[in-house]
């Protein structure tokens, strides 16, 4: 789906996390497709096999934008990620090879290397440390794969103890271990609740950031139902020559197609 702002055009991809959910997960890509997006992302596809999710996105004509890593079971040390957690890192290691296996059949361009919360009783140094070693290791997997990890850092009031601690610390990790093949998943809402600034940030983030999403705040639902100025941001966006996909990992408010009306709205 494309978007039209005061400066120009933006892709969308919807997130099938969070779009769409009245519908069965398999469901969700003829629904997506139906109201004009060309473009999906989803966190997890692992629960079907590769070839059957590659099938849903061929019979609706769909590009994949992104994935994630898998997490760990429910309520386990890794249950967000294991980068960031010490003594995982076999576990990080088979995690990282499973998401290449899966984008490189399903033709996702990104991975979302989700850095997992720091176990409280881990020393920060070495947690932080455990963290660029293992993403340091992912880029030369997906340097082989044709793919690039992407970094998202999640705001400490949604998600307390997550170990990547802002979108500016993913840059600096980024830029050290391989800026080639590592970036920024630079999402607007997380910005904006961490210390809002969003534009600004985004500008300074710009040489990064390989992946843009966006939900509104309070609520995290579809823009224009929160604070987010989503018409001069998405703006800025463009401007700025932005040409990768807009994720929206919102929660629809009134439904996913009749919350879609904020497309329509952007130029105004």
């Amino acid at each position: 789906m494309i978007v039209e702002t005061a400066s120009g055009l933006l892709r969308l991809a919807a997130n099938l996390k969070w779009m769409y959910t009245e519908l069965p997960f398999e469901a969700r890509f003829d629904a997506a497709a139906a109201s004009g997006f060309t473009g999906v992302e989803f966190a997890s596809p692992y629960a079907l096999p590769a070839d059957r999710v590659r099938s849903l996105l061929d019979d609706a004509g769909l590009a994949l934008a992104l994935i994630n890593t898998p997490g760990g079971p429910a309520g386990s040390a890794t249950a967000m990620g294991a980068a960031y957690v010490p003594g995982a890192r076999a576990e990080f290691r088979a995690g990282v090879e499973q998401a290449l296996a899966y984008a490189t059949v399903l033709g996702a361009p990104i991975v979302h290397v989700m850095s997992g919360l720091r176990p409280a009783d881990a020393e920060p140094d070495l947690a932080f440390a455990t963290y660029v070693d293992n993403i340091a290791w992912a880029a030369q997997q997906a340097a082989h794969s044709g793919v690039r990890v992407a970094l998202e850092a999640i705001n400490k009031r949604d998600q307390p103890g997550y170990g990547l601690a802002s979108m500016e610390t993913a840059a600096a990790v980024a830029e050290a271990v391989d800026p080639a093949h590592v970036g920024v998943l630079f999402d607007v809402y997380h910005a904006q609740v961490d210390r809002g600034n969003v534009i600004e940030r985004f500008e300074a983030l710009l040489p990064h950031v390989i992946h843009v999403q966006i939900a509104d705040n309070p609520g995290r639902g579809e823009p224009g139902t929160g604070e987010i100025a989503y018409p001069r941001v998405l703006a800025a966006i463009a401007e700025s020559g932005y040409d990768g996909w807009i994720g929206c990992e919102y929660g629809p408010l009134a439904g996913t197609d009749a919350g879609l009306g904020w497309t329509k709205e952007m130029n105004r």
